[in-house]
C-alpha cells in the first residue's frame, strides 16, 4: 500500500535546510514528498533534490495532501491536510511573545517544538484556546549537527589548515545586525591569520553587505551560502554573531557564542557592545572557562535536548499522531481564521476550490 502525499513548504532560503533533513526522512519513510514555494524562493525558481517533487499552487491544492510542514509562518488554509509548524529559527527575543515566536496565527493543527523553553509556552497556549496540539520533537535543520554529513564539515574545517576556526553569522533585522558594525573589526581579524574564518549572512541582508563580506575571502576566510550554514557550524569552534537564532543553534553543539548588543544577553554568551572589543573577546571564547561551559550546556538542554540526528524522524510520527487522533479532539478554528483565510487568498490571487 502506497503511503500518503505529504508538502513541503516554504518561501525563504533559510527555510532549506530546516526542510531537506524532513524530506530525506520522510522519502526513506516510503512516503511520497512534495514541496511548494512561494516569495523568493519561487521568484528565484529554487527546488529542492529528488526524490521531492515540486508543485504549483494548483498542483497542490489538486495533490490533497495528508499534511502540509511548514517552515514559515503562514500556509494556505485552502491547502489540504493537516498544517504544521516546524519553526524558521528559536526564539530570540528580537520581537515582544505577541509578534514573535509564541504568536498564534490560527492556521495550524500541530506545533512541533524544539525543546522545553519552547515547548511549555506552546503547550499553555494549547490548553487555553485547544485549536491545535503540541510535540516535542527537537528540530530537523539540526539533525545534521548530530549525524554524519559524509565529511562536509571536515572539508570546510580542512580549509583551516590547522588554524582555529571562527564563524560570523548575522540577522537581516537593521537596528540589531552586527554586520555593518563590525566589517571592519572582522577584517582587521582576517589579515591577521591567525584563525580561518567562515563569514555568512542571513538571506534577507541588503544585496550591498553580501558583496562588502563576499570581498573578505581569501586564505584566511570564506564565504557560505546560508544553505550551507549547518555544515559551517560543525565546523567551527567560536561562533561571532548578534540577535540571531543562529546563536541558539550554535550553542547547541555545546560551542562558545560570543554576541554583539545582543538584545537580550543571558549567561552563556558573551556579549560586547564596542566593535574594539572584539579581540578581546574572541581569546575569551577561544579559552572559554569551566563556568562559561556549564552555562552553555544548561542552555542547550532547555531549548534543544536532542543529540540524536532524528527529530526528523519524531516530527513524522508526531504528524502520524496527529492524523491518527492520537493527540486527542481539536476545537474548530475561531472565526479570525476565515478572515486570514480570505486575506492569503487575495494574496495568492487564488479564487478556486480548496484542496
Amino acid at each position: 500500500m502506497s503511503m500518503p502525499n505529504v508538502l513541503l513548504a516554504a518561501r525563504e532560503r533559510y527555510a532549506l535546510p530546516i526542510l531537506q533533513p524532513l524530506a530525506q526522512a520522510y522519502a526513506a519513510a516510503g512516503y511520497a514528498v512534495h514541496a511548494w514555494f512561494d516569495g523568493p524562493l519561487a521568484q528565484a525558481g529554487e527546488s529542492m533534490p529528488g526524490p521531492v517533487r515540486m508543485l504549483d499552487l494548483r498542483g497542490v491544492v489538486a495533490l490533497k495532501p495528508a499534511a502540509v510542514l511548514c517552515a514559515m509562518d503562514w500556509i494556505p488554509p485552502f491547502f489540504g491536510g493537516a498544517k504544521v509548524q516546524l519553526f524558521h529559527g528559536f526564539n530570540t527575543s528580537k520581537h515582544s511573545d505577541n509578534r514573535g515566536h509564541f504568536r498564534i496565527r490560527n492556521l495550524f493543527d500541530l506545533y512541533c517544538t524544539q525543546g522545553p523553553a519552547t515547548t511549555l509556552p506552546f503547550q499553555a497556549l494549547s490548553r487555553e484556546l485547544g485549536h491545535f496540539a503540541v510535540v516535542e520533537t527537537g528540530w530537523s535543520k539540526l539533525d545534521p549537527l548530530f549525524r554524519d554529513d559524509g565529511g562536509a564539515a571536515a572539508r570546510m574545517r580542512a580549509r583551516a589548515q590547522g588554524r582555529p576556526v571562527a564563524m560570523f553569522a548575522s540577522t537581516f533585522t537593521e537596528r540589531v545586525s552586527a554586520a555593518p558594525h563590525l566589517y571592519d573589526a572582522i577584517a582587521a581579524q582576517i589579515a591577521r591569520g591567525d584563525r580561518y574564518w567562515l563569514l555568512t549572512l542571513h538571506p534577507k541582508c541588503p544585496p550591498e553587505l553580501f558583496e562588502r563580506y563576499r570581498a573578505l575571502a581569501c586564505d584566511n576566510a570564506s564565504f557560505v551560502e546560508p544553505e550551507d550554514i549547518v555544515t559551517a557550524q560543525r565546523a567551527a569552534d567560536v561562533l561571532l554573531s548578534d540577535t540571531t537564532s543562529v546563536v541558539p543553534e550554535f550553542a547547541v553543539q555545546h560551542k562558545p557564542v560570543v554576541t554583539f548588543r545582543h538584545r537580550m544577553p543571558q549567561n552563556y554568551m558573551l556579549d560586547f557592545t564596542e566593535a574594539d572589543r572584539l579581540p578581546e573577546m574572541l581569546e575569551r571564547a577561544f579559552a572559554p572557562t569551566p563556568e562559561l561551559m556549564r552555562a552553555i550546556a544548561d542552555y542547550a538542554n532547555s531549548i534543544h535536548p536532542y543529540r540524536d540526528g532524528h527529530s526528523s524522524e519524531r516530527v513524522i510520527k508526531a504528524v502520524e499522531d496527529l492524523l491518527a487522533g492520537r493527540l486527542g479532539t481539536l476545537k474548530p478554528k475561531p472565526v479570525s481564521a476565515k478572515l486570514r483565510a480570505l486575506q492569503i487568498r487575495n494574496r495568492l490571487k487564488y479564487w478556486g476550490p480548496a484542496g
